[in-house]
């Protein structure tokens, strides 16, 4: 039998460090006038130290009226340029002092605008065309906490602010305007609170990304503000063979139940799901230190099936699974669909290796989040090429890693053929996959 094999050593081959990748986007536009109703935590941002200037860049090609933003105090190392706002919050623990900051490259001019959109509307999103801009909490006798989703309403003062150059003291007037300009202190509020997307909650990407999941399986959940760390995972944070429920001060329940955390970033946060979860309808909710989310029901059913097939292992013909040969190097794969990869067809008689995940429990039955130590078998799982049965050497769980299975399968004596579908079934029901294998002779 093919000897198991850590999930280090398959990420090895494709550079990739984590059970699955993480999905990620560039927010060009930061909407700084976003507060969800339902919210939990809102906190109150008081009058800042510093002073922000609005000036007026006419109304744009797409009908907006645009200002260029001069962000509160400026300080220039020889490299980047860095803008602090900052004052003092109420309306989370004992408050605190809050800062946003702005951080870009060289001394020239701010990458900060603004647009408001009819033109002269005073409601606006702020653009960001270089740089970062953040968000920090500190407690009172704490430690800082940042948010990377702007999830806030800031406000110029009227009894303090000053404009010239226009008719009419206020942001959108300025925005109309080119070369006036509004000038004075912020205050306002900023949603702590983590948000996960509708729909938000699917499990593993590369493995199917089903919106119905099960107990022992890993699942994707997207959103903001879930996690006030920008990237973490579970790497280095097992205590002896058991996963982390929490990183970097995220954590989640599904059903109640405290999940695994294997990634956690702002966007963000993969869970193993705990072995214990009841099946039917069940609530997921993410917290962190700016709240709880909102449950987002999904539903759990005993098993979630599927195979490794990554994004980069899709063509023309279709998506082919993740099938590696017993030298663990070379993929079970036509030339053409990641040339930088060794590959090679796989032909009657060969033993090739596959991954998935939410194939329900083994013999003898072990729990999630714990590291699999002795080997174990799952039952019940077959496997076909082109409608052939195929002979399954091997099922069960990884050991040295919890969650993830193995199967080495014998390719049945079929014709070759680059575009070969792969099916499988557990309990005699079929995967929902569609997938394929590159045969040869």
């Amino acid at each position: 039998m093919v000897a198991e094999r850590t999930l280090q050593d398959i990420w090895a081959k494709t550079g990739k460090p984590h059970l699955h990748i993480m999905n990620t986007s560039r927010l060009v536009s930061m909407l700084l006038c976003i507060s969800s109703a339902a919210s939990a935590v809102v906190i109150t941002l008081g009058p800042s130290t510093q002073t922000v200037t609005f000036t007026g860049t006419a109304v744009s090609a797409s009908a907006a009226g645009t200002s260029r933003i001069s962000w509160g105090s400026c300080v220039y190392d020889g490299k980047q340029t860095t803008c602090t706002v900052s004052g003092p919050y109420t309306g989370l623990g004992q408050g605190g002092t809050y800062s946003y900051v702005l951080v870009y490259p060289g001394n020239g001019a701010s990458p900060l605008g603004a647009v408001s959109s009819p033109p002269g509307n005073d409601l606006i999103y702020y653009t960001l065309t270089a740089g970062t801009l953040t968000f920090t909490i500190t407690p009172t006798g704490g430690i800082p906490v940042r948010f990377y989703d702007l999830t806030s309403q800031l406000f110029f003062n009227p009894s303090n602010d000053f404009c010239t150059g226009v008719s009419t003291c206020s942001v959108g007037a300025v925005g109309l305007s080119s070369g006036g300009t509004i000038t004075g202190v912020q205050n306002g509020t900023f949603d702590t609170t983590p948000v996960i997307n509708a729909g938000g909650v699917v499990t593993a990407t590369d493995y199917g990304g089903f919106k119905t999941i099960a107990p022992a399986t890993f699942i994707e959940i997207y959103g903001l503000n879930l996690s006030t760390t920008l990237y973490l995972d579970w790497s280095s944070a097992f205590n002896g063979l058991q996963a982390p429920t929490s990183l970097g001060g995220t954590t989640a329940t599904v059903g109640g139940l405290p999940a695994y955390v294997e990634l956690a970033s702002p966007h963000q946060v993969n869970l193993l799901v705990p072995s214990g979860v009841a099946l039917g309808q069940q609530q997921v909710i993410v917290s962190t230190a700016g709240g709880s989310s909102l449950a987002t029901t999904v539903t759990v059913n005993a098993i979630a099936p599927g195979i490794l097939a990554p994004g980069v292992f899709k063509s023309a013909a279709g998506q082919y699974a993740f099938a590696l040969f017993p030298d663990n190097k070379t993929y079970v794969l036509p030339p053409s669909v990641v040339p930088s990869l060794p590959t090679n067809r796989a032909k009657p008689g060969d033993v090739i290796i596959l991954y998935g995940l939410g194939f329900g429990p083994v013999s003898p039955n072990l729990t999630a989040g714990t590291l699999v130590e002795q080997s174990n078998q799952l039952s019940s799982f077959q496997a076909a090429f082109a409608g052939v049965q195929a002979n399954v050497q091997f099922a069960g769980l990884v050991q040295t890693y919890t969650g993830l299975y193995q199967f080495n399968i014998v390719v049945p004596n079929i014709p070759a053929s680059d575009t070969t579908p792969f099916t499988f079934t557990i309990n005699g029901v079929a995967g929902a996959q569609s997938l394929l294998m590159a045969i040869g002779n």
